[in-house]
């Protein structure tokens, strides 16, 4: 391979820009022994990646490493192990806590409650107030009359099942005195 082909190769390269076939040209180039001095930095890195590529761990290591880890081993194990759980549930509810105090600053933040005279002039206040205690007054009083026209209803809905209401009642009662 040319020296100009090289170097536009490896600038790809350097770039991320290359495909899977021009990175095993590369490969391929710098696996043999006789390379320029100014690529010997290159082929060391691509020689590594080679080797680390070619190496396999032992199986025996794979599962050792899981037998630790699934096994807590005697009261110290065991003790590590629920330690370690506690810490996790313990980060979990500080990271939710915190976001709940976050959350509620902000909302805080954005909707202050500040509590404000509307009113300098007391007597303006005091006639603001009775306005409103009038509106709260004449809202009773509506359904008040509601209620009168609904009991009305209620002795009518007696009156013609032939219950005895108190209206009737007392009518009987006083027709008895006379």
């Amino acid at each position: 391979m040319d020296s100009d082909k090289l170097d536009a190769l490896l600038q790809r390269y350097w770039n991320c820009e290359t495909t899977l076939e021009e990175e095993q040209l590369l490969r391929d180039y710098f696996s043999r022994q006789p390379v320029q001095d100014k690529y010997q930095e290159a082929a060391a890195l691509f020689q590594y990646l080679e080797k680390q590529r070619s190496q396999q761990l032992k199986p025996v290591f794979d599962s050792n490493l899981k037998v630790r880890l699934r096994q807590p081993q005697g009261a110290t194990g065991r003790i590590r192990f629920l330690v370690f759980n506690a810490m996790r549930i313990a980060a979990g509810v500080a990271v939710l806590l915190a976001a709940v105090y976050l959350v509620r600053q902000e909302i805080r933040h954005e909707n202050p409650v500040a509590m404000e005279d509307t009113y300098t002039d007391p007597e303006q206040a005091f006639e603001e107030t009775k306005k409103a205690l009038m509106m709260i007054s004449k809202g009773f009083g509506n359904a008040e009359q509601q209620v009168k026209k609904i009991s009305v209803f209620n002795r009518a809905q007696e009156k013609v099942q032939g219950q005895p209401t108190e209206l009737t009642k007392e009518i009987s009662d006083n027709n008895g005195e006379q």
